[in-house]
């Protein structure tokens, strides 16, 4: 593997991250369903992953740049598996709806170690001589970056509407600036 083909896959993964962000975005007001305090936790976890590709894709794929991306998907796998164990229970009712029979943070655990395992292969065939090499980002990726901050600055507006300077509730059913 050289390092076009691991800066294209960087970008993909920020690419991936991003749209799975947006789609909890969209979905959030699409559907009325605003994040728990668990699931803000998890959009974090999305973010600091997205974090870790966003500065593999500006800078050039660095090991510690991954390093992001698996603290912050062991933190979004922590936070949806803590989710799960509260919805596992036989009686005890899902949070929001369901895609293809998971809820969402269930699918947000499976994105998570899916994640680790990626990056975990990828740390498998680095290669040393990919640190002296010369980087210039592609205008994929300088595109791809506009639209992950763009989606995190949405994210970012929607919590203080949802919340404000507050905490939380355990279970949102309106908008704090909205009421």
């Amino acid at each position: 593997m050289n390092r076009n083909q691991i800066n294209i896959l960087n970008t993909l993964g920020l690419f991936g991250m991003t749209l799975v962000l947006l789609i909890g975005f969209v979905l959030q007001f699409s559907l009325n369903e605003l994040p728990c305090p668990l699931c803000l936790l998890q959009r974090i976890g999305f973010v600091m992953v997205m974090f870790g590709f966003l500065l593999n894709v500006k800078y050039g794929p660095q090991q510690r740049h991954y390093g992001v991306v698996l603290i912050g998907a062991l933190f979004g796998a922590a936070t949806a598996l803590r989710q799960v164990s509260l919805h596992v229970i036989p009686g005890t009712p899902g949070y929001g709806s369901a895609i293809f029979g998971m809820h969402y943070y269930t699918w947000a655990f499976v994105l998570f170690s899916a994640t680790v395992l990626a990056v975990a292969i990828l740390l498998m065939l680095w290669n040393e001589a990919w640190n002296t090499e010369s980087f210039e980002m592609s205008k994929i990726g300088h595109w791809v970056c506009l639209l992950a901050i763009s989606v995190v600055a949405l994210n970012m507006l929607s919590t203080f509407v949802e919340c404000g300077p507050y905490q939380c509730p355990d279970n949102p059913v309106s908008y704090w600036l909205l009421n």
